[in-house]
């Protein structure tokens, strides 16, 4: 076992993972194992370890207020627009499909007129 020292170049951040070497006799190649163990804190290069479940829940970027609550109703109004376009989309759909149905079947009429 080793251990592996990756930067996230998005945030800057170091992993510190614990990584094992294994034969993989299906694939007959070597195999590694790779298990978090925290992050590098980059001023005293000491291992901060982190949770089993990674970024504690409820932990939010926002503000809990009734301006975060914006882009949420917006969104929806954005989405409820587009089901209504859907809706509509979906019978002029089924109009059109009507009515080529009875366009082929007039056809198939004047076909049998005309070969008789």
């Amino acid at each position: 076992m080793s251990i592996v020292k990756l930067k996230d170049k998005r945030t800057g951040t170091t992993y510190v993972y614990e990584s094992e070497s294994y034969w993989d006799k299906e694939k007959k190649q070597p195999r590694s194992r790779r298990k978090l163990i925290g992050k590098l804190d980059e001023k005293t290069g000491e291992i901060i370890p982190t949770g089993k479940s990674g970024r504690k829940k409820g932990v939010s970027g926002q503000k809990e207020d009734a301006g975060s609550m914006e882009p949420i109703t917006e969104y929806i109004r954005v989405i409820e627009e587009k089901d209504a376009l859907v809706r509509d989309l979906k019978a002029e759909n089924r109009v059109l499909k009507k009515e080529r149905q009875e366009i082929l079947q007039m056809l198939n009429e004047l076909c049998r007129k005309l070969t008789d």
